[in-house]
């Protein structure tokens, strides 16, 4: 399967790139950082990124959000698809992530988000994602590194 990578985007600490053909009318993208709390951060971030331009998101709400799991690999898949869950019911985009994780064996999180109700008028909307799939998707820390690859359904 060729994993080629269709843009690659690189801050201080972590590292993210969308994937071509890794899943078929899907999109999927794999993350990298040196510290979980980013890695969960950027996640999110990039999740929004395939939603919508956000640069035109406005930091008007606060909200908060606890999720517990017996993993980590658990608490990835269930932090993104809370996202994908506020997106709907309250038809938000979030553009900030302050994400802390504790925990060894059960894991848990504790995120602040920023964002905004969705404008028509204001927000650049680009492709709706459905779910966060299993399909692929991992979370693993290799050589002091975290590494997460996450397929999202549209």
């Amino acid at each position: 399967m060729d994993n080629s990578v269709i843009s690659v985007i690189i801050e201080p600490g972590i590292m993210y790139k969308f994937l071509d053909n890794v899943a078929t009318a899907d999109v999927a993208f794999e993350v990298e950082s040196d510290n979980l709390d980013q890695l969960f951060s950027e996640s999110a971030q990039v999740l929004f990124q395939v939603m919508a331009d956000l640069s035109a998101v406005e930091s008007k709400v606060d909200k908060v959000v606890e999720l517990d799991a017996d993993s980590v690999d658990k608490l990835l898949f269930d932090w993104l698809s809370e996202l994908v869950y506020l997106k709907d019911k309250d038809y938000f985009l979030f553009s900030k992530f302050e994400v802390n994780i504790v925990g060894n064996g059960k894991f848990s999180l504790k995120a602040h988000l920023q964002g905004e109700p969705i404008n028509l008028d204001r927000h650049n909307l680009k492709v709706d994602v459905k779910a966060v799939t299993y399909h692929m998707f991992y979370l693993k820390k290799e050589n002091g590194l975290w590494r997460a690859r996450i397929v999202l359904d549209i």
